[in-house]
């Protein structure tokens, strides 16, 4: 029996589409955010019995690096290859109709490289960063072509509420599967292992199986695309015509130009913020007789948790006040976190940031995505070659973020300063989102 072709704006269509949120956003807390930065801070950081740094120097291809800054630089490699990436493959994909391919390539390179970290040691460091490199761009990559379906597959009066959605999907599948792990790792004598290393790699199994599994129901009822031709040896370059001719639409749409500018601006502060964040709650925190590991596997629950009231929120409030101005406010509070976290010492202040991160971080991300797309042309057809363009913006960004705080880490010693730096592209995101049309969004 053939499959049913679902229409645009089917409810059925839309949850499967929000889905992928929840397949692949275990990804994003086990490996970037949770349990991968503390199993690299223990195996790369030298501590006395309190617990004290007394080392934090990693020998990689025969030079010195401060741990958080060789992480950095990796991370930030990993990103620039997504962002020359990106425009190549959304433009394939658009000018021959298979979009969803190339999402699950990139899927499949993400989730098998995720489960390839079980054997990351410092026997082989080259194989680990190696996996943490892949993974990452199989994570990135593959929602070049995600966030490009949400026009294709809801109507404007749906994309907020929908992209919302998805994110709240996200958080709370992946904090489900990080409350397994924390289970399995801090009673790994109940589940009879014989000590807290097996269980941590093991997560990051279970976070590949997890990514590849749950998101078939999403490949299933995804469309294909719209294709235009079939493969030939030519589309490459037609490819890159695309997107010259898409980046000529842009500028031509002053509302969607200057809205890229101030995304690129604010988003990079984010996503090096969340990148961060443990590492900073490792190296900078004193927790005293508070396990840490414990400690910050809570705090990075504690913001899963918030972000999904977050992107509810944020959601009513765009369709209150307006999608721009909920933005600016956005900003405000994120630069209000940054002069705060710069003063943290205890656990305590660390949950409090923790929590007021989750309130914005969901709503930040989920309204930026659904406001790039209202602002879109109500006739776009080639909506991944204009999602790739809203992709690189967020990489390149990121590459600065990562590059500037393993530099300002490397320099200074701290990472508190690279905070501090991060917040003033939050001031100038907010400023650069005053000369958006409010009412084109």
């Amino acid at each position: 029996m053939p499959k049913t072709i679902l229409p645009k704006g089917s409810k059925k269509l839309l949850n499967a589409w929000a889905f992928y949120d929840w397949a692949n956003s275990v990804y994003n807390l086990v490996i970037s955010s949770a349990i991968f930065p503390i199993f690299y801070g223990a195996l790369t950081l030298v501590k006395d019995e309190d617990g004290k740094v007394l080392d934090d120097t990693v020998r990689f291809l025969g030079i010195d690096f401060n741990n958080d800054t060789l992480i950095s630089y990796v991370t930030a490699a990993a990103f620039l290859m997504v962002s020359f990436l990106s425009p190549l493959l959304s433009g394939i994909a658009d000018y021959v109709g298979n979009k969803k391919m190339f999402m699950k390539f990139f899927c499949y390179l993400g989730a098998f490289s995720s489960i390839g970290l079980y054997w990351f040691n410092m026997d082989h460091l080259w194989f680990g960063l190696l996996c943490y490199f892949m993974a990452l761009i199989g994570f990135w990559s593959s929602l070049v072509f995600y966030n490009s379906y949400l026009p294709d597959i809801a109507f404007p009066e749906q994309q907020d509420a929908i992209s919302a959605k998805g994110y709240s999907l996200g958080y709370i599948g992946s904090v489900l599967l990080l409350i397994i792990c924390l289970a399995m790792i801090l009673k790994f004598d109940t589940f009879g292992f014989e000590d807290e290393s097996t269980p941590t790699r093991l997560s990051f199994v279970l976070t590949g199986l997890w990514w590849i599994g749950f998101s078939q129901y999403t490949y299933y009822h995804l469309p294909k695309g719209n294709k235009k031709e079939n493969f030939t040896k030519d589309i490459l370059f037609n490819g890159f015509k695309e997107l010259k001719l898409i980046w000529s639409k842009i500028k031509a749409n002053v509302p969607l130009k200057r809205y890229l500018g101030a995304f690129f601006v604010y988003s990079m502060a984010v996503q090096t913020i969340m990148l961060v964040a443990t590492y900073f709650g490792i190296e900078e925190l004193d927790w005293g007789k508070t396990d840490s590991t414990t400690g910050l596997i809570v705090s990075i629950l504690l913001i899963q948790i918030v972000a999904v009231l977050g992107a509810y929120v944020t959601s009513q409030c765009s369709t209150r006040f307006g999608n721009i101005n909920t933005l600016i406010v956005l900003n405000i509070i994120w630069i209000i976190i940054c002069a705060f976290a710069y003063t943290i010492t205890t656990p305590m202040e660390f949950y409090i940031t923790a929590s007021a991160v989750g309130l914005v971080m969901g709503g930040i991300q989920s309204l930026s995505r659904s406001t790039y797309s209202k602002l879109l042309p109500e006739d776009a057809v080639d909506t991944t070659s204009y999602f790739s363009f809203y992709d690189v913006s967020e990489k390149i960004g990121i590459v600065i973020g990562m590059l500037s705080y393993g530099y300002i880490a490397q320099l200074t010693g701290s990472i508190r300063y690279s905070i501090i730096f991060l917040g003033l592209f939050f001031l100038v995101g907010m400023i650069l989102l005053t000369r958006v049309n409010k009412k084109a969004s």
